[in-house]
């Protein structure tokens, strides 16, 4: 398993001000949704991992731009992605969808999770998927 930090610029909570819309979030994701922020780092062997946990949370109904940086930059033909994501309000939408413009990867239906789930609650939803 690898955890993987992808912004090489931290985010601050001004940057995060989605109500501001000179924000960094507002610029990367109304004012220019195909920008693609430089992430900090690679996993050298992709090849090893069959299925994908990916998890981020939802800003404006979608990944952060920054998750299609990390799928455009590796071949995940016959990789399996589980997408998990949370948010204050928002489900995923069109978030799996508009993911798989960014990659030949298999996406198998993933979640909103809350930000207070249990491990047991998370463990049982792992346990319901199909991959």
């Amino acid at each position: 398993m690898i955890y993987l930090k992808l912004s090489q610029k931290k985010y601050t909570s001004a940057d995060l001000n989605w109500q501001d819309a000179k924000s960094r979030s507002s610029y990367e994701m109304k004012d220019n949704p195909s920008f693609r922020p430089a992430i900090s780092n690679h996993v050298d062997d992709m090849d090893q991992y069959d299925t994908i946990f990916l998890g981020f949370p939802i800003w404006w109904y979608v990944a952060p731009t920054i998750i299609n940086t990390f799928l455009e930059s590796y071949d995940l033909k016959d990789k399996n992605i589980i997408v998990f994501a949370t948010s204050g309000s928002s489900g995923l939408g069109q978030t799996e969808k508009k993911l798989q413009e960014s990659t030949n990867a298999t996406f198998i239906s993933g979640a909103r999770l809350n930000a207070n789930i249990s491990k047991a609650e998370l463990q049982n939803w792992v346990k319901t998927l199909k991959y």
